[in-house]
């Protein structure tokens, strides 16, 4: 290392297409170093444009104005190299590059192309971008910068013990003797990310003896959820700087300074819940809503979203109604009075049953009561026709409750309690409910513990549990993560003790839901294999495991 150099690293908040929003936090985080006598600052990818821009890239105007505004921050660079994310267009919209400027002294005098475009789960890019064929170092103040931009680096089989790529990036960096490496990335977050990170930066610096600084985006967009936790590790391979996760922040590295190692930042339940938070903050902040409600049925899910959406939202901002019928029990409705009461936000009653009967009525020409699945599910749709005309008289967003166990099962009602503009907790399991739960009322009572003791149901019938349809919650959840988030085969599920039977009915329970799950609202991703825009399963196929029938 030929020089010392001081490094912020912003990691802040991009809303996507916002153009001259992001240009303005650019240039507020330009000046913030500047302020600090850095001599760089870097972004995240796409930090102009924000992540995932997607068909956004498709339009001429959209690209025209992206290089327009890179322009703009140009003027702001005096006295600061800045390494910016942004769309590059070569060639009228049809050689669009994923790229990293540096620009210093109102001059761009450098640049990096992405190499390795992900087209995988969420990841779409080979749809839009052409991919760097070579990378070189970039001087800058006596200083070589091997920069690479987010997937770049995710291809290392010592790490993930094979390639996706014919390429690695760092190693083909590493020939042309960089002083540190720098990462531009728009990595979405879940649960366990942050863990794979930190071993892939900590082998990176042992292998290349080179200092690393990673820099990600933080905030909501649509589904995704981005954590930041950037950071940087010394050329020993010790993590020594952090950003905070979900939150906006800078922090300084000094190249010439040395520092004490951090302790070890592990991920807990906390990263889950506050991922669910600031997903629903942003995505109520970034499409210009404020308020929102939900059915409160007194059950752990309708309980967890309350508790996400008064803190993500602020509790003036939450309206929870409740809606009872016959088969409704008292103690359901006291425990959804009182979570509303320990939350503070406002709570109504308003009951279903003369609606119910009218329903009935109209095909029970003798009215009397089947108790059949039809008028299960047309409670569950009198109820969602209910929240609708709220939200619409209200001018609030209706908050969808239905959790993944659900969803993966088709346990749900469609326009009933699937209705919503968004799935807060569609990528958690019914047993991480709880665990969030338990989370919540760390501290002091907010959910009713009658809530998280008493059996799960829907309470469309007498008498009705959840059980009663489905498998128990801790085997199905165990299930389903193996077949869904870790692409486990039925037989070898089966191989690892689990009833054959049992794993035959719940993998097709899951295969042949797909048609509703395609119409569940946004769901906030959280876990590496949900039921959001990262699966392309077709909801027409013959390709089935053996019917068990009973």
């Amino acid at each position: 290392m030929e020089d010392n150099m001081k490094i912020a690293i912003a990691q802040y908040n991009p809303k996507v297409g916002d153009l001259n929003g992001n240009l303005s936090k650019t240039i507020e985080y330009i000046e913030k170093a500047k302020e600090k006598k850095c001599d760089l600052v870097v972004f995240p990818e796409l930090s102009l444009t924000g992540y995932p821009p997607r068909d956004l890239l498709l339009r001429d105007d959209f690209l025209k104005a992206c290089d327009k505004a890179l322009q703009e921050i140009i003027p702001h660079t005096q006295g600061i190299g800045v390494i910016v994310g942004t769309v590059i267009d070569d060639g009228n919209g049809f050689l669009i590059h994923n790229s990293a400027l540096l620009i210093h002294d109102e001059r761009i005098i450098g640049r990096v192309d992405k190499s390795l475009l992900p087209n995988y789960d969420v990841f779409e890019e080979a749809r839009y971008f052409q991919p760097s064929k070579q990378v070189n170092c970039i001087e800058f103040k006596g200083m070589r910068l091997g920069i690479s931009i987010c997937e770049d680096i995710w291809n290392d089989e010592d790490v993930f013990g094979q390639k996706r790529y014919s390429r690695n990036i760092l190693d083909e960096l590493y020939v042309h003797n960089p002083d540190i490496f720098i990462n531009l990335s728009a990595s979405p977050y879940h649960y366990g990310k942050h863990e794979i990170r930190k071993e892939m930066l900590t082998h990176y610096t042992k292998k290349y003896s080179i200092p690393f600084v990673y820099v990600n985006q933080i905030g909501g967009n649509d589904e995704l959820v981005f954590d930041g936790s950037s950071m940087v590790y010394d050329a020993d391979g010790q993590l020594i700087l952090h950003g905070k996760t979900f939150e906006e922040d800078m922090i300084i590295y000094d190249t010439d300074k040395s520092y004490p190692n951090i302790p070890d930042w592990k991920e807990d339940i906390s990263w889950i819940y506050r991922g669910l938070v600031y997903g629903v903050r942003d995505y109520f902040r970034k499409n210009g809503f404020s308020k929102a409600l939900l059915g409160l049925s007194g059950g752990v899910d309708s309980a967890l979203v309350a508790c996400i959406a008064a803190e993500a939202l602020g509790r003036e901002n939450v309206l929870g109604v409740m809606m009872p019928s016959r088969y409704t029990s008292q103690e359901s409705k006291d425990d959804a009075r009182q979570l509303a009461k320990n939350l503070g936000i406002e709570y109504r009653e308003i009951s279903i049953e003369k609606l119910f009967d009218e329903y009935v009525s109209i095909f029970n020409t003798e009215g009397e009561i089947h108790g059949d699945l039809a008028e299960e599910n047309i409670q569950a749709r009198i109820r969602g026709n209910l929240l609708m005309f709220i939200a619409n008289r209200e001018g609030r967003v209706l908050l969808c409750p239905s959790n993944k166990s659900e969803i993966a099962v088709g346990y749900s009602t469609l326009y009933g309690d699937s209705c919503g503009g968004i799935a807060v907790i569609g990528d958690i399991l019914k047993t991480e409910v709880y665990e969030l739960c338990r989370y919540v009322n760390r501290d002091i009572e907010i959910i009713p513990n009658n809530i998280l003791t008493k059996a799960p149901t829907a309470e469309l019938r007498e008498g009705q549990k959840d059980e009663d349809s489905l498998p128990p919650y801790f085997i199905l959840d165990k299930i389903l993560k193996m077949y869904v988030e870790d692409r486990i085969s039925l037989e070898e599920i089966i191989d690892k003790g689990y009833d054959r039977q049992t794993v035959y009915r719940i993998i097709n329970m899951i295969d042949r839901a797909e048609y509703k799950r395609r119409q569940i609202p946004p769901i906030i991703k959280l876990s590496d294999g949900d039921f959001g825009m990262g699966r392309r399963h077709p909801m027409v196929h013959g390709f089935r495991v053996d019917v068990y029938n009973q």
